[in-house]
């Protein structure tokens, strides 16, 4: 025991003064001071032989001081000790290849490759040798050359991949990775996230090629036709997309997830008649027994509203289907706080486009009374309530909702939208400093939309309070607009041009017009909104509604006009002339798209 002491204390002693040493010489050598690092990491390795990280350092250091005489002998010598240690023909070739001895190099590179043995490790280590000289064929040599000696055409197929992605082969980095999957399809997501940071758009359609070959060939395996469907979500062939997740649910006897998760996809990205098809289909399938019944029953609705009366191209016809629809969906599940939110759709859709504010106010105020109903819920129900109640001019009512909802959600962005909604309802009744006074505090919203909307009535009204000595052209454009909110068009237009007449040139012409363009945009008359906003640009270049108008004009024409040339030069125009704009970094995104670039 008084013998072992001593002889651990040493130990201890001898493998701080290593690790000492090492640091030491890591120092030296990042500092390029390589004569002291290269006696360091030689007395080092003498000390422990079978430290390869201190030889190939050790050499390294010698090769940065062109002794190459010495790197040789070195190696010859490591070479008679360690013969089985291929690497050391890569640290030979590279110590020719510093020498510009080219074909001395590729011989000993080829020499390693050639005496690998039937182990796995040694196969890595060499390919890795090879990677961090950046002689990528040859570490894909010493990866088939292991293959062929483990007898696995797969088991290096991963790291084949790797190395035909970083030489920019992409068929060949498919095939390696598809390879790979077939070995073990857990790493699907990690080749997907692969594919997604490298891949162009010509290279899905080569992955696609590969995929159909590979499904012809092999329907069992599942691995294909999911990563298919995951092809198509990246170029956003939604369609196609369901046809694989569809087969793969009935194929596996599935409960629907992946179809659900397909159709909120294709929902968020509006392609509303796949995500209303993928709903209907777990509707269908799945029965009222399936825990996405109600939620896909509700998914289906929300996006054939959203497909009705997106841009207001829709029929009276087809609201009233739409009506109809969810009537029948409220008849099957009843009415409470569970269906709240699709009573609160149907009281919109009554109000906004089916012209039945009564009938709205009614849904809203049944809703406002469920018991146990959630409180946002609620919350968003007298909101709405409120809009409908300023719709049919009962201020009161309007004002005393929009406070509870503001009382109950102080610090929460439904209290700010409510206060918002309040302060604007001040504005129309041309109390333009209390309003103002609210916006001013709800420019810190975390909200950006409320912050952004309150802002651009506050510097509204401050601009034009002090133009004049009466307030009366800005409370006739705030009543206009009151009459925009309430759908009362015929009266809009002649409180509008009643301000125009009264005061000619006034400032707020610019924003007349972009009143009445949004009066043309809800009465579904595109060419009249396309004419008034095209007055804007043209006589208001400098004015705040400039920018706004180009960009929804150029949108007209896009979505509406069908003139997709026209719309890109405004698009152009807009990112050009108005490059302060917030609208300017869409508009270059727009552009781009309609041009045809890959975005």
């Amino acid at each position: 025991m008084r013998l072992l002491i001593p002889i651990i204390l040493l130990c201890s002693f001898s493998g701080v003064a290593s690790a000492q040493e090492a640091r030491l010489a890591q120092q030296y050598f990042r500092e390029g001071e390589y004569e002291k690092s290269a006696i360091i990491y030689e007395k080092l390795f003498r000390k422990d032989e079978r430290n390869d990280y201190y030889f190939d350092r050790y050499i390294e250091s010698l090769m940065a001081l062109e002794r190459y005489d010495e790197c040789e002998k070195a190696i010859k010598k490591q070479v008679k000790k360690t013969p089985d240690n291929v690497n050391l023909y890569v640290t030979y070739g590279n110590v020719f290849e510093r020498q510009v001895k080219d074909k001395e190099a590729n011989e000993q590179y080829q020499k390693a490759i050639e005496r690998l043995t039937k182990d796995r490790f040694s196969v890595i280590r060499l390919a890795n040798a090879f990677i961090r000289l950046t002689k990528y064929d040859y570490a894909i040599a010493a990866f088939e050359r292991g293959s062929k000696l483990l007898k696995d055409d797969m088991t290096f197929s991963y790291n084949l991949g790797d190395l035909y992605r970083r030489k920019g082969d992409t068929p060949k980095m498919i095939l390696n990775y598809l390879n790979s999957l077939d070995a073990n399809p857990s790493r699907l997501n990690n080749i997907k996230t692969t594919f997604q940071r490298v891949f162009s758009k010509e290279d899905y359609q080569e992955l696609k090629a590969q995929l159909y070959s590979r499904i012809h060939k092999n329907e069992e395996a599942a691995h294909y036709p999911e990563l298919l469907s995951w092809v198509f979500i990246q170029q956003k062939d939604y369609k196609s997309a369901f046809r694989q997740v569809r087969a793969l649910d009935r194929r596996f006897r599935e409960h629907g997830e992946r179809v659900f998760d397909l159709a909120a996809i294709a929902a968020n990205d509006k392609d509303y008649d796949t995500a209303i098809a993928a709903y209907e289909y777990i509707v269908e399938t799945k029965g009222p027994a399936s825990t996405y019944y109600i939620e896909s029953k509700q998914g289906a609705l929300n996006n054939k509203r959203e497909k009705i009366v997106e841009g207001f191209d829709y029929t009276t016809e087809e609201l009233k289907d739409l009506e109809n629809e969810y009537l029948s969906f409220l008849n099957e599940f009843g009415r409470s706080k569970r269906t709240a939110e699709i009573v609160l759709e149907l009281a919109r859709l009554e109000a906004f486009y089916l012209n039945d504010l009564p009938k709205s106010i009614e849904l809203l105020t049944e809703i406002i009374n469920y018991p146990n109903i959630d409180d946002n819920v609620q919350a968003e129900a007298k909101l709405s309530l409120a809009d409908f109640y300023l719709m049919q001019s009962e201020i009161w009512e309007a004002t005393l909702l929009y406070s509870q909802v503001d009382k109950a959600f102080k610090e929460d962005l439904l209290g700010h939208e409510a206060r918002f909604r309040n302060a604007k309802l001040s504005y129309y009744n041309s109390d333009f400093q209390w309003a103002q006074a609210q916006f001013d505090v709800l420019k810190a919203s975390t909200s950006k939309l409320i912050s952004n909307d309150a802002l651009d009535l506050s510097v509204f009204i401050m601009d034009n309070m002090g133009l004049d000595t009466t307030d009366r052209p800005l409370k006739l454009y705030a009543k206009a607009d009151l009459l925009i909110f309430q759908n009362r068009f015929d009266d809009a237009f002649q409180v509008l041009d009643t301000l125009l007449q009264e005061y000619p040139e006034h400032s707020l012409e610019d924003d007349v017009l972009y009143s009445k363009s949004k009066i043309y945009q809800k009465k579904r008359e595109f060419d009249k909104q396309a004419e008034v906003l095209q007055i804007i640009i043209e006589k208001h270049a400098e004015e705040i509604r400039a920018d706004n108008a180009l960009f929804e004009l150029a949108e007209l024409y896009e979505t509406r006009l069908d003139n997709v040339e026209k719309a890109q030069e405004l698009y152009e125009r807009l990112f050009i002339e108005y490059s302060n704009s917030t609208f300017a970094v869409d508009a270059r995104k727009k552009f781009r798209i309609l041009r045809g670039d890959n975005i």
